[in-house]
Formats: structure tokens, sequence, C-alpha cells
């Protein structure tokens, strides 16, 4: 066994261990700290397979922003989910019997002889002599820059449509005018009021 052999197993079983802590572990603090050692982890893997990109990608988008806002949000909300794991072993035996026909209908996709079968195709990043990380932008920006553009405009049309959606006036809920707010004056807001002291006497 050689030693990126060996380093690969010791991450696989860090984040096997830490997915399954995920939704074992009884407090949500503990299960999102568990979920960004599955992110990491799942990083140091991607760059023994030698995508840089991919594994930069997971830990900044994932791992320092998405988990984190998560891991805030749970801590200030302190949610009880004790009423919502109260279910978990009722619905464990077709949970396993879904994963194991996932697992079927994958080994019958990719095949038993596909597994550790070397890749001998060519690493086009060094066929071009650039780095992983140099050659990916190279052809996301020159050879794919119209989908890449169609793509950011999809999601900035989904972001807007969200927002929008989220915004409309429903009655009973409560708005703010931003044009109205940066209008306030500070006589508008408070009011200063002069009363004479007052000096309560003793009781005897």
């Amino acid at each position: 066994m050689t030693v990126q052999l060996a380093i690969f197993y010791a991450f696989a079983l860090v984040t096997t261990l830490a997915a399954l802590a995920v939704i074992t572990v009884r407090n949500p603090v503990h299960a999102v700290l568990c979920l960004v050692l599955t992110f990491f982890s799942t990083a140091c893997l991607w760059l023994l397979l030698e995508a840089e990109f991919l594994a930069i990608a997971l830990v900044l988008v994932y791992v320092g922003a998405v988990m984190v806002l998560f891991l805030f949000v749970v801590m200030m909300l302190d949610v009880n989910l004790d009423p919502l794991r109260e279910g978990f072993a009722r619905h464990l035996p077709v949970a396993v019997l879904v994963a194991v026909i996932m697992v079927a209908e994958m080994l019958a996709l990719i095949g038993l002889r596909r597994f550790g079968q070397v890749i001998d195709s060519p690493d086009p990043a060094l066929a071009a002599g650039m780095h992983n990380v140099e050659w990916l932008g190279n052809a996301l920006f020159r050879d794919y820059v119209l989908p890449f553009e169609v793509a950011a405009v999809v999601l900035t049309v989904a972001i807007i449509a969200a927002i929008a959606l989220t915004l409309r006036r429903r009655p009973g809920a409560k708005h703010q005018d931003p044009a109205l707010q940066v209008q306030v004056r500070k006589a508008d807001r408070l009011r200063m009021v002069k009363m004479d002291a007052v000096v309560k006497e003793p009781k005897p």
C-alpha cells in the first residue's frame, strides 16, 4: 500500500464517520460541526485527486460561508429537535432499503469491473502544460464563456424572483419603505422633555 492510498483511506474514513455523526448526534450544533468536518475531509480527497478548484470551492463556499451561516443560525435559534428525531427509528428501515436500491442501481450501471480501474485518458491540464485551476479558468472563460454567462443570468433571475415572491404584499405582513426611512429626522422620532426632579421623602 502506498502512502497516497493510505492517506486516501484515512480521509475517506473520517469523511464517512463525520457524515454518520451528522445524522446520529442529538445536538444540532455538533451536527453542523460534523458536517463542516465532512466537507473539509472531502476537500482533502479532491486534493488527492488533483482537483484543486473543487477543493478550494468546497472550502470557501460551503465551509467558509454556508456552514458558518448554518452554525450561527442554529446557535441563535436554539431549536429543540427532539420532536423531529422521534420518528427517526421508525423510518430507518425504509431509508436502509432505499440506500440498498441506490447502491444496486449504481453497481448495475457502472459494473463491479470498473471499480479500481485505472483511467488511461490523459489529463488535459497536463497536456496543455498548465495548472489545473489555470486550465479550468481558461476553458471556462474562453471556450465556454456563453454558457457561463447564461448560467449567471439564470441565477440572477432566480435571486430576483425569490426576493419578489418573498416581499409580495400579504395581509397582516409588515413592510418597510426604504425611501421613507432615509427621510426620517431626529425630531420625528425623539422628543426631549424637561421635567423637574422629584425628591421622595423617606418613610418614617
